[in-house]
């Protein structure tokens, strides 16, 4: 059986649509059952309509500073579809500490920077910044705290020294299409655990023994 995800988004849903086209495939283990906008006019509605994606508006304004209110029909909303796991694709709406702490261990999120480095706004900026040499994308677990649950998957880039933000970003976007679809795969498979802080995979090997960055030709 496959396990059902909801996606959550607020905008274009570019990660959605990595994780939708992954999930198109006969043996990946997880369908994407809906997705959730909290904004009427989010560009990746249309995209996971053209897709085949049921999806679904729960405006936020409305609410305010009223988060439970809003996640109490969100949950209807996820109860009624029989999710199991949630991914949030740029869903810029801050969760309750309740509603994190039902959804542990079940909620992706993905950051672009090699977190706990650079977590929160801007992280391009902060990365270019504090002049790094590497940089890149972190999926992880959420919890009440921003941008710090347990990581399931990171992806490396090289930060150049004529970089920007925009130069930076477009590279890590590649990247984050590349590792959340893999990172859903291994939960829908169950071979992430999670022991206190930190996640373990099952048969879990690092691609390469080291990247280094610059590299001086």
């Amino acid at each position: 059986m496959k396990r059902r995800v909801a996606i959550l988004i607020s905008g274009r849903g570019s990660n959605m649509s990595a994780l939708i086209k992954a999930a198109s495939a006969a043996d990946f283990p997880a369908e994407i059952s809906l997705v959730v906008s909290n904004k009427a006019d989010a560009l990746g509605l249309e995209r996971a309509k053209a897709a085949g994606v049921t999806t679904l508006v729960i405006e936020s304004k409305p609410f305010g500073k009223d988060r439970a209110g809003f996640e109490k029909l969100l949950q209807a909303a996820l109860d009624q579809h029989g999710i199991e796991l949630i991914c949030l694709g740029g869903f810029m709406r801050l969760f309750t500490a309740e509603f994190t702490r039902a959804w542990y261990g079940r909620m992706l999120n993905i950051h672009p920077s090699l977190l706990p480095s650079f977590p929160g706004l801007d992280p391009h900026g902060q990365a270019l910044r504090a002049g790094v040499k590497l940089s890149g994308a972190t999926v992880h677990f959420v919890i009440p705290e921003t941008d710090a649950g347990p990581i399931v998957m990171q992806g490396a880039v090289p930060v150049g020294d004529h970089d920007t933000g925009d130069t930076l970003s477009e590279r890590i976007l590649e990247v984050e299409h590349r590792i959340y679809p893999e990172a859903l795969r291994l939960l829908a498979t169950g071979k992430v655990q999670i022991e206190g802080d930190v996640c373990k995979t099952d048969g879990s090997a690092a691609s390469e023994n080291f990247l280094v960055a610059p590299v001086v030709r």
